[in-house]
């Protein structure tokens, strides 16, 4: 690191636990800044603007606020969004890669690709991706392998697909919109397809390879129920889905409890403003003090919650 670092206390560990679990509490107050040499800067890479991802940049700023490291006294933060444009993602990686940024946090998939391919003498810390290592971000989940670590956003999809069957008992289709430039979505898919055969159903799949297909997609598959995974092309045009599910009166189960807010019927979703905290207090916090991204395994949440307008028919 560029400067000398606080050191959390105890109480301040403890209290980053407790929130994990779901009980909250106050963060440890720290001294100044970072050894007097100014407050800590990091930079944030977004993929797009969808109430999960801006949930997990808020949990992250919590994460950090709450255990000492104050934005505008601690520390600075320079927020980049890409809007859901890869080419703008990759122009923000190349900036962070030559800023004095002392850690970047990425967000989604694709952002985390290009701040991991560009970004290589700064520590990276990344969440919502849901498998990093086929997006080639990782070496392994247990060893990391370079500068960069963070958190999966990966759900339970099977879960997920049981949810359908529950909704919809006589159900045999299943359709299933993403992006086919995004591996975390294939990997969904795949994942759902089996979770389907187990449950004597076929998924149907109509890929897109902008959020300007999601609608024409969507209208394509004449299914029983329609699912939506951790995609956030698909997930920031989810309107389209949810308008084609009403008009063949058909569930839509999604792949994370804010999509559900938007239109889904349910989930066993993941709370994106907790993994964001988690990103923080238990990773990122670290990384500035001192401990090396490459040995830190990358972490999932362990619980994941049934939320959903359709809850009380399930």
């Amino acid at each position: 690191m560029k400067r000398p670092l606080k050191t959390l206390g105890t109480a301040t560990l403890l209290t980053s636990a407790l929130f994990l679990a779901g009980c909250g509490g106050e963060g440890g107050a720290n001294d100044g800044g970072a050894g007097g040499d100014g407050p800590i800067k990091v930079g944030i890479s977004q993929l797009m603007d969808i109430d999960a991802l801006n949930a997990t940049r808020e949990g992250f700023i919590k994460g950090m606020t709450e255990n000492g490291y104050v934005e505008g006294e601690d520390i600075e933060y320079d927020y980049q969004n890409a809007q859901g444009d890869q080419a703008t993602a990759t122009q923000i990686a190349a900036g962070f890669a030559t800023s004095d940024f002392d850690l970047v946090f990425a967000i989604a998939t694709p952002a985390a690709q290009t701040v991991a391919q560009a970004v290589g003498n700064i520590p990276v810390v990344f969440s919502a991706v849901t498998e990093p290592v086929e997006a080639g971000i990782v070496e392994s989940w247990d060893a990391p392998g370079a500068n960069v670590t963070g958190t999966s956003n990966l759900g339970p999809v099977e879960d997920q697909i049981g949810l359908i069957k529950e909704l919809a008992p006589d159900a045999k289709t299943i359709g299933v919109v993403y992006s086919s430039g995004e591996v975390n979505s294939q990997v969904q898919v795949d994942l759902a397809r089996e979770a389907a055969e187990k449950l004597g159903m076929e998924v149907k799949e109509a890929s897109v390879a902008s959020t300007a297909e999601v609608q024409q997609a969507a209208q394509s598959l004449d299914v029983d129920a329609f699912y939506v995974p951790t995609d956030s092309h698909v997930v920031s045009a989810i309107d389209s889905v949810v308008e084609a599910a009403e008009s063949q009166q058909v569930p839509l189960v999604v792949g994370d409890s804010a999509t559900v807010k938007a239109g889904g019927a349910a989930t066993y979703g993941l709370d994106y403003e907790q993994l964001g905290y988690q990103t923080a207090a238990l990773m990122a916090i670290k990384i500035l003090e001192g401990e090396d991204p490459a040995t830190m395994p990358v972490e999932k949440q362990t619980e994941s919650l049934l939320v959903g307008s359709a809850q009380e028919h399930l």
